[in-house]
């Protein structure tokens, strides 16, 4: 079937046709059992956090170091996602994340765990992050190809929203019976599936070669020029990066919100958790299923205000069954949202500056991220977390106003 084909007849055929590459079916399956154990860890440690010291603000502070170092490094890791060949350097990410997990258990496991330890180690697996996504990001095309990287985006979208589901539900159950140190080491212990995925691929040598490259600071200044003179790419990485500070702080709110609103301990946190992921998956299903009719700025549109919406409704809840529901509808419309981004940036953007374009992405998307969990960290210590749902609801609501109407009137511009 052509490619013209496929766009008059979406099916569940062209849901999953990326992953007819099997370099790229490698790659996801490793994704599949290692994202699993990322929110598992992401969800032990705010609890960490919440029994070392009680303090939503503490626990904002290591969001925030965990963050940071996008912020510092990720024009730079960009460049160089750009400049080496991405697997070897997708190995080495990913092993030191490895590595910091592990350290992580073992202080917890034998009960020698402190707040600063769990800090430090957070800017570290921060640090690598920042190298690891950009280079991610840019690794998708070389495992499938321009024809199918719409669906490759997609299909990583639902494996990533998938294990929120799990994830979180799991680390719940765990931290009940087997500690939080168990969450931890599982985490480390799935790294080892993404690695093996990693050797298994093969790639031709000349698909991975690089040119002879300029001045660091000469390619991150070719990068940022590219955005700016792109509107569309321009606009949507500045919705982006208004929608990650006030809106994507779940990890930060949610635990506040199921102890002292919800009165809930750490299972039912998964459980809330676990709901924001359900409809996460369900999001990047359904944009899977109609990648073949490529992004359309009005469903980006709208999942940013649905979103936004949720957020302010939270505000208002005090019942268990109603939080669950709306967070599920809270993370059907950010998958929605992140995946039509990621999408419309991928599509327009040029292969030897893909590095550089996505480490912006990765700054607007995650390493704002820092600035979003400070704010919401200090609203909830003072007013509490539907507070902090309703400030960023309100001001993610204005921000869209006045976006939205410029990406309206330049989605149709093409991007050189």
């Amino acid at each position: 079937m052509s490619r013209g084909e496929r766009k008059k007849d979406p099916g569940i055929k062209t849901m999953l046709s990326s992953l007819r590459h099997r370099n790229f079916r490698l790659f996801w399956m490793g994704q599949c059992v290692s994202l699993v154990g990322t929110w598992m860890q992401n969800m032990a440690q705010s609890w960490l956090v919440l029994e070392l010291t009680g303090s939503p603000f503490l626990l904002g502070l290591v969001g925030a170091l965990q963050f940071i170092p996008l912020l510092l490094f990720a024009l730079f890791t960009g460049a160089v996602a750009d400049r080496l060949p991405r697997r070897p350097l997708l190995l080495f990410t990913q092993g030191m994340s490895m590595l910091i997990a592990l350290v992580l258990g073992l202080l917890t496991l034998f009960h020698v765990v402190q707040y600063w330890h769990v800090a430090v180690l957070a800017f570290l697996l921060g640090t690598m992050n920042s190298l690891d996504m950009p280079a991610r990001q840019a690794f998708v095309i070389e495992l499938v190809g321009r024809e199918d990287l719409m669906n490759a985006i997609a299909l990583n979208s639902s494996v990533f929203n998938g294990a929120r589901i799990i994830g979180p539900a799991v680390a719940g159950l765990v931290i009940n019976t087997a500690g939080i140190a168990a969450c931890f080491l599982a985490n480390a212990a799935s790294f080892l599936f993404v690695l093996a995925g990693l050797l298994l691929i093969r790639l031709n040598e000349e698909k991975v070669a690089r040119e002879e490259q300029k001045n660091l600071w000469e390619e991150v200044r070719e990068g940022l020029i590219y955005i700016r003179s792109s509107p569309v790419v321009f606009i949507v990485l500045t919705m982006v990066g208004a929608m990650s500070t006030l809106t994507f702080n779940f990890n930060v709110l949610v635990p506040v919100f199921a102890r002292d609103v919800l009165h809930w301990e750490a299972q039912g946190f998964g459980f809330l958790m676990s709901a924001t992921g359900l409809g996460a998956f369900a999001g990047a299903l359904t944009l899977a299923y109609l990648s073949n009719r490529g992004p359309r700025a009005r469903l980006l549109l709208a999942a940013a205000a649905g979103l936004s919406v949720c957020e302010l409704l939270l505000a208002l809840v005090r019942y268990h069954y109603p939080a669950l529901v709306l967070l599920c509808l809270a993370g059907f419309t950010v998958s929605i949202f992140s995946a039509s981004a990621n999408t419309t940036i991928q599509i327009n953007v040029s292969d030897h500056l893909r590095g550089r374009v996505m480490s912006v992405y990765s700054l607007v998307f995650i390493g704002l991220a820092p600035v979003g969990n400070f704010l919401s960290g200090t609203v909830a210590s003072f007013w509490g977390a539907p507070a902090g749902f309703a400030l960023g609801g309100g001001l993610a609501l204005l921000i869209l106003l006045f976006l939205g109407r410029r990406l309206l009137r330049h989605q149709h511009v093409p991007v050189s």
